[in-house]
């Protein structure tokens, strides 16, 4: 093989791979001499490769961890696997996975050829998943195209449907994806209105980046922080809800089934612990998350949150006391 670019390729791939590679295998595989291994594993090293070499008689060499992330060369498999997990999170608002997942599938999708593509498309429709019932779920091509205008600072249309069904048409500079742990949000300044806005992204329909490139506004919050300004957006739309709960399990364990955006509990026991917090989120959100810890638990407040809670029970306990009728699962 004598492409030294073509060379290097196959070299990082075979050291991307766990294992250490003694250097006359390595040269064997590329069909060169193991001083020509030496000349590449240089060159990799000089682009930013961590490459350890291990002394001996043999001599091996293995990629390890650096102080910075490199490129890194995936096979058709590794590609679409990757592709597959980061649309599956995208796509239902998993909490943790935030707009740099996002970016990085929009990165991902950008270099996949149309034959991967296909692929990652098929699974995706052929998978059902099992989601906690507490988001919307949106195409992840939306939120690719959307990340990908506000990196590229490019102004973005799309079709938008308001909570009470009002079609618009909205040409936008594009800031921040924020994800809340139940839905993404869009923040961006409304060319037409003239003034900031958040989107629900699971109402954004059709977008497409317009190729126009923008300088970007000074966000109206300290630091320019997109969440703060999506929180805030959040108080205006609805009442906030002071939630004052107790439940009768342990901290850690009520704290490993909450979503951390309702906050911390405080222990008030060995086997109880207690949730005092403001949230904007809807009251039938509140209460569905505060059922799905799966222990008992008591709310103290407010009393429409109270209120709530005993006609969800009631109508659960109606549920439960109907006449069964014919499984469906035979």
């Amino acid at each position: 093989m004598t492409d030294t670019p073509a060379r290097l390729l196959n070299l990082l791939s075979l050291l991307q791979t766990p294992r250490e590679w003694p250097g006359s295998e390595l040269a064997e595989r590329l069909d060169v001499s193991p001083r020509t291994i030496r000349r590449d594993i240089d060159r990799l090293r000089d682009l930013g490769y961590p490459v350890e070499a291990s002394r001996g008689s043999v001599g091996g060499y293995r990629l390890v961890a650096g102080s910075a992330m490199p490129p890194l060369l995936l096979d058709d498999e590794e590609a679409v696997a990757i592709a597959v997990g980061l649309r599956a999170g995208a796509g239902h608002a998993i909490e943790g996975v935030d707009e740099a997942s996002v970016r990085a599938l929009a990165k991902l999708e950008q270099v996949l050829p149309s034959r991967l593509r296909h692929r990652v498309s098929s699974l995706q429709r052929a998978t059902v998943p099992l989601t906690r019932g507490d988001g919307s779920t949106i195409d992840p091509r939306t939120l690719t195209v959307i990340a990908s205008a506000a990196t590229g600072r490019e102004r973005l249309r799309f079709g938008y449907r308001a909570g009470d069904g009002t079609a618009s048409k909205r040409q936008v500079e594009p800031y921040r994806l924020v994800s809340t742990g139940s839905r993404w949000y869009l923040v961006a300044y409304d060319m037409d209105r003239e003034d900031w806005r958040t989107f629900r992204v699971d109402r954004v329909n059709e977008p497409f980046a317009t190729g126009a490139r923008f300088t970007p506004r000074e966000l109206p919050t300290e630091g320019g922080d997109a969440a703060e300004f999506i929180a805030r957006s959040m108080s205006r739309m609805q009442p906030e809800l002071r939630i004052d709960v107790s439940f009768r399990a342990p901290a850690d364990f009520v704290t490993a089934r909450l979503p951390a955006m309702l906050g911390a509990v405080e222990p008030t026991g060995t086997d109880s612990c207690r949730l005092r917090t403001v949230s904007s989120d809807s009251l039938e959100w509140v209460a569905l998350r505060l059922a799905l810890v799966d222990c008992e638990f008591e709310a103290h407040g407010p009393p429409r949150l109270v209120e709530y809670l005993a006609d969800l029970g009631a109508r659960l306990t109606r549920a439960s006391s109907a006449r069964p009728g014919r499984s469906g699962n035979e």
